[in-house]
Formats: C-alpha cells, structure tokens, sequence
C-alpha cells in the first residue's frame, strides 16, 4: 500500500526541462509518464518509483498545473487521480487527449472513490483504473501496459 510520511512541497511540477526530480539529467530515450494527484506525498511516492523503475517521471499536483505542464511537454503516459479538487481528472484526460491524442490509449486512473458515479466517468474515458490504496508493482504493471510497442523494446533492453 502506499504509505508515505513526507514534507509537502511549494511546487506543482518538476524543477526545469532538462533535469528530472531528483535533479538528474532527463534521458530523451525514456517513457515519459505524468503523474498528476492533489496529494503532494503521493505525487512525490509514485514518480520516485516511476523513476527507480527507468521512467522519466514527471508531477502535477492540479488538474490546472497538469494542463499547463501538457501544453509544453510531451509525455508518453499519463497516471492520474480521478479526483482533483480544482479540475476533475476526466476532464483533464479529455482536454489532455485533444491535444495529445495517444493519450486516449496510454492513461492509466487511479482513485479512491468507489461510487458508481466514478467508474462510470472512468469507463466513458475507455481507460484503465486502479484503486487507492494500491500496491507499488500494481500500478507499474499497469504503466508497463501502456507503452507503445517499440519504447517498451527499448526499454527492455535498456534496463
């Protein structure tokens, strides 16, 4: 489950283009992935896993700043909560894959929220769903299965 204790952070994403959280430089050949959630300690848990994994990761902390960050950089994937105070993650989703449109296919949710109402939002986007609390490999593998074809060969063979 994740379970983290750390200090909130000011910001919303990543320190600059070129370098990615943890201040190392950003490898143009890795799978980029989004992660967008209200939550600053699960926003910081899951792209140093994503990292640690060979990801290129990542975060946004609003839907606003998820937006922002869409409108200058190309991600591969995008993790996000369906649930965010200021733009609801399907709306994001939808306004992210207009412009990007791979997205629409390489989207992975994840909430808390068990209502009816919430899988039905998730299953009008057509994409794939995990529940909060989850475990770290759970939502890895469903980040594995959203990379295209020939990035995950080059992955693989990377890692």
């Amino acid at each position: 489950m994740i379970r983290v204790a750390m200090r909130r952070r000011a910001r919303n994403e990543r320190m600059s283009d070129d370098a990615d959280e943890e201040g190392m430089p950003r490898d143009q050949d890795r799978v980029r992935v989004l992660v967008v959630d209200d939550e600053p300690a699960i926003c910081k848990a899951l792209t140093i896993a994503l990292q640690r994994a060979g990801y290129d990761a990542l975060s946004a902390q609003s839907g606003d700043s998820a937006l922002a960050l869409l409108a200058n950089e190309h991600v591969d994937v995008l993790l996000i909560d369906l649930r965010i105070p200021d733009t609801r993650g399907d709306v994001v989703f939808e306004l992210a894959a207009a412009t990007h449109p791979h997205l629409r296919h390489q989207t992975l949710f994840m909430t808390g929220d068990i209502s009816e109402r919430a899988s039905r939002l998730v299953a009008s986007c057509k994409c794939s769903l995990i529940k909060k609390p989850f475990e770290l490999r759970e939502m890895l593998t469903g980040i594995a299965a959203l990379v295209p074809e020939p990035q995950r060969d080059a992955r693989d063979q990377s890692a």
